[in-house]
């Protein structure tokens, strides 16, 4: 089952911009531009497993907002342009997962979103692109029912990539998620798991260069 993620954003190109992405990754999504109209809205519908919540909305300010997301236990992330102390510290203090001020790398949100789903149990387990499916609860990767033997760090690129497949991520992104971010050696490395991935799954079509950049996984 996809995740489904609530989005009250009031700048349109923003939450555009996110919705796109969340689509791509496979999720499913809501938005509002009003945070009256999205508090209004939970009463009949709050089947959702995380909210990205701008500060300064329409209607209610998303401090406000909060409290109608904890009365259905839906974890929130804060997307800001608000950079001051005081008010992250307010709202962490409050009880909200992160805090991410704009502008910010989309790839940086997906992360981070994963990482609270992943803290609250709500993360999908199990990921599928072409006739590929990736299960992280039992580390495992089939390809048409077949399993196929990865090294550790093959798993985690192609659940990077898997995670965020149709969104170019590039190889410092790569090497900071997975080798961590104090790792000094080359990008030549990642370069080198794409490729063994590439033969062992056969995505030499699905795993794209970009140049200059890093590598999209496309699932068309």
């Amino acid at each position: 089952m996809k995740n489904r993620i609530l989005i009250v954003e009031d700048d349109s190109s923003i939450a555009d911009a996110v919705a796109l992405n969340l689509q791509f990754s496979g999720y499913d999504y809501r938005v509002f531009t009003d945070g009256g109209e999205a508090a209004d809205s939970l009463a009949d519908d709050h089947t959702y497993d995380l909210a990205l919540l701008d500060i300064m909305l329409p209607g209610i300010d998303g401090f406000e907002l909060f409290s109608y997301m904890e009365q259905y236990h839906i974890p929130v992330i804060y997307m800001t342009a608000k950079t001051d102390s005081a008010s992250e510290i307010k709202g962490l203090r409050d009880g909200a997962e992160d805090y991410v001020v704009k502008p910010f790398e989309m790839l940086t949100l997906m992360v981070r979103m994963e990482k609270v789903l992943a803290r609250t149990g709500k993360l999908n387990t199990v990921y599928r692109v072409r006739d590929i499916e990736v299960n992280t609860e039992t580390r495992t990767v089939t390809k048409s029912g077949e399993e196929i033997d990865l090294q550790p760090l093959e798993f985690e690129v192609l659940l990077m990539l898997i995670r965020h497949k149709n969104i170019a991520v590039s190889r410092e992104q790569l090497l900071s998620e997975i080798w961590g971010y104090d790792y000094m050696g080359e990008t030549r490395t990642v370069d080198m798991k794409i490729s063994s991935l590439r033969k062992k799954l056969d995505l030499g079509d699905a795993i794209r260069a970009i140049p200059k950049l890093g590598y999209r996984l496309e699932d068309r």
